[in-house]
This record gives C-alpha cells, sequence and structure tokens, in this order.
C-alpha cells in the first residue's frame, strides 16, 4: 500500500467540499423557496451566488494542482442537506419554518467553515500560497454568512416562530 501524505489528504478533502459545494448550490433555491421571510429569501439567493464562486474558486486550486476538478461523495453534507429538506417538508407554510431554515443553513455554514479552514491551514503547511488565498477568501465569506443567519435568527426569525405558537 502507498503512503499517504498531506498532498493526499489536501486533495481529498477538497474533493469533498467541492461536492458539497455543488450540492449545497442545488439546494440553496429551494431553501429560499421554502423562507416565508423576504430577508432570509434574499440571504439564500445572496450566498447562492458566492457558492457559485467558491465553486470557481476550488476549480482554480485544482488547476494550481494540475488536477483535474471533481467532486468525492460527502456523506456529511448529504446528511445535513437532508435535514434541511425535512425542516422545509415537516414545516412548511408554518412560522416555524424560517427559524429551522436558519438551523439547517448554520449547520452547513459550520461544516465549511471547518473544512476552509482546515483546508487553508494544510495550504499554508504544503506552502500552497495561491491556494491558501483563495481558501481564505471562501472562509471568510462563509463566516460572515453564518454571522448574517445569526442576525436574522436574533432580529426577527426566532421571535416570529415564537408568537405563533
Amino acid at each position: 500500500m502507498k503512503t499517504k501524505t498531506l498532498n493526499d489528504l489536501f486533495l481529498e478533502n477538497l474533493k469533498d467540499i467541492y461536492y458539497a459545494e455543488r450540492k449545497i448550490l442545488k439546494a440553496l433555491p429551494k431553501m429560499a423557496r421554502g423562507a416565508q421571510s423576504e430577508d432570509l429569501k434574499a440571504a439564500f439567493e445572496k450566498h447562492a451566488e458566492e457558492t457559485q464562486q467558491h465553486v470557481e474558486r476550488l476549480q482554480q486550486i485544482f488547476d494550481i494542482l494540475g488536477k483535474r476538478a471533481q467532486g468525492k461523495t460527502c456523506p456529511a453534507i448529504e446528511g445535513i442537506i437532508e435535514e434541511g429538506e425535512e425542516v422545509l417538508d415537516t414545516y412548511k407554510g408554518m412560522a416555524a419554518v424560517d427559524a429551522g431554515l436558519v438551523a439547517a443553513a448554520q449547520a452547513v455554514e459550520h461544516y465549511e467553515i471547518a473544512r476552509y479552514g482546515t483546508l487553508k491551514r494544510w495550504a499554508e503547511v504544503l506552502g500552497m500560497k495561491d491556494a491558501a488565498k483563495l481558501l481564505d477568501a471562501t472562509l471568510q465569506e462563509e463566516s460572515a454568512t453564518d454571522d448574517a443567519l445569526t442576525g436574522l435568527a436574533d432580529g426577527s426569525v426566532n421571535q416570529a416562530a415564537l408568537e405563533a405558537a
């Protein structure tokens, strides 16, 4: 068996997040359609645009590595997205749907923040300065999205769900 290196681990995790981002790109329009709050719909639409940029950055990193951009099935994101779809099905048309969608979206963001943070550190250790910059740009956007979702939850979404009870 060939010895696996940090380079191999980096590439495998890059494939994982590439797969995840493409799945998220498909899920965001569904989440936007299911949201009742116009602000939440707008947040999902904005993040869909950002997610397209994340996919493009990942493709740039594959290019830097001289590899074809390809994903590897990510069971973690499959499960997180499935939970979001369950929220949509269970709470459709109810005041609590937005609170559930924010929670589901934040689960996605936290997963991405963990992946991008690790990939950025590994890129730095491996001397991949250009890749590290691209990963950091996405990491900053994912963190900002998480903060925006918290703001929506605290500002109106959670209260609206509570008042409907």
